[in-house]
């Protein structure tokens, strides 16, 4: 099966059972157990109303957790990757890239990710100008 090239417009990915399915039923349980508790108020509707939100940000704080897990390991191979392809005089500034800079030039080619880390550091570049400042784009079809 053929997919399109991996590029700005279209990197951002979703999982649709996730995004589609999870996400909005514990959102619409918030809500039904919120007008559970408005038409039939006590302890037992108010408690459901709790352990709704408890589970709707729990399930938030998943997604989160996991997303953070990526970071950190982009952050790790990232790390090493600039340090394969930086001058060795430019391998000090490594440190100054944020996470979010680092998770950005994952997606740059190795040609261009040298100049492209140094404009990142120098003019202290976004996630979102990092990533449209790349010709090349590499493809990072693991992250969910």
């Amino acid at each position: 099966m053929s997919q399109k090239p991996q590029t700005y417009a279209n990197h951002i990915r979703l999982h649709p059972p996730v995004h589609y399915f999870v996400f909005p039923v514990f959102l619409v349980n918030v809500v039904v157990a919120i007008v559970h508790e408005v038409r039939h108020p006590g302890w037992l509707s108010g408690w459901l109303v709790v352990v709704s939100i408890a589970l709707f940000m729990a399930v938030g704080f998943m997604r989160a957790y996991a997303l953070k897990m990526q970071d950190r390991v982009i952050r790790l191979e990232e790390r090493m990757r600039l340090a394969r392809f930086l001058p060795e005089a430019q391998r000090a500034s490594i440190g100054e890239l944020s996470v979010k800079q680092l998770v950005a030039l994952r997606f740059a080619s190795d040609a261009e990710l040298p100049g492209l880390a140094e404009r990142a550091w120098k003019e202290k570049l976004t996630q979102k100008q990092i990533k449209q400042a790349i010709q090349q784009w590499r493809p990072d079809t693991f992250r969910v």
